[in-house]
């Protein structure tokens, strides 16, 4: 009988090395995972559209709510949005279900898209990868509930006292507000994952939080400009109310971007 096989000096049992984490896959089996994974995508968003398209009235009713806060806060105003064409509540009922779809249906599309990707990476890139993506869900979900809760009352406030003080009539349309709401939540969500770039830039190298001290000034007068794109009213009230959590959160990158220079020294 043959002696047992050491196995002691394969590589491929060295524990310094990546074990693999899967067996190797063909091209055409590749397609069909991205087949299926883009199938998978499609079905999940299709199935949050026509929630959202069942529930409709509900729905409508929650995105409502920053309006009727501030007719609520000012008990003599009357705001009521009104259609100036044929095809705008068709256009608003789109809206509603491909943006609410999307934003719904996100986690799970990242989820798919990680499924699909994982078997590439090495067990090291999964626990920097795995952590930024629930970062970014809970920093876009953090944004748009602070762009739907505080946002959007504070700019719709504002736009009806500048109404008031002209003495114009105020007939809002459907149109109008949605795409108000849509452009603030979804910017807003989108701003705040910006520290997830400046953590993956020092973490490649390219950004060191040194040069992030050094250049702090400049970065003030960048997130001034951020919140003053992103925000439709160009009162300094909103601006400053988007720009204070954007700074909170570049000076929470650079401590994130120490422990991660420090890692990387070690």
């Amino acid at each position: 009988m043959s002696e047992p096989e050491d196995i002691s000096d394969d590589p491929l049992h060295d524990g310094d090395l990546p074990v693999l984490r899967e067996k190797p896959m063909g091209f055409f089996d590749h397609l069909e995972d991205l087949r299926w994974t883009l199938i998978k995508c499609v079905v999940t968003f299709l199935v949050f559209a026509v929630l959202i398209g069942v529930f409709m009235r509900e729905f409508n009713d929650i995105l409502m709510w920053p309006l009727h806060a501030v007719q609520s806060d000012k008990g003599t105003l009357s705001l009521e949005l009104g259609t100036t064409s044929i095809m705008e509540s068709f256009t608003v009922i789109m809206q509603m279900c491909f943006m609410g779809g999307f934003v719904l249906s996100a986690p799970f599309l990242l989820l798919f898209v990680g499924q699909f990707v994982s078997p590439a990476l090495t067990e090291r890139e999964l626990k920097v990868v795995l952590p930024l993506c629930i970062a970014a869900i809970v920093l876009f979900l953090c944004g748009a509930a602070f762009s739907f809760f505080l946002l959007v009352p504070s700019t719709l406030r504002v736009s009806v006292e500048l109404n008031e003080y002209f003495g114009f009539v105020m007939r809002w349309t459907p149109g109008s507000y949605y795409g108000l709401l849509m452009w603030l939540v979804l910017g807003v969500g989108a701003a705040f994952e910006f520290p997830l770039l400046i953590i993956l830039l020092i973490y490649m190298g390219i950004m060191s939080t040194a040069l992030l001290c050094k250049y702090r000034r400049h970065a003030i007068v960048a997130i001034f400009i951020i919140a003053a794109v992103v925000t439709p009213t160009p009162d300094p009230i909103t601006q400053t109310m988007f720009a204070v959590p954007l700074y909170v959160l570049f000076e929470l990158s650079i401590l994130v971007g120490r422990r991660v220079e420090k890692k990387r020294a070690a």
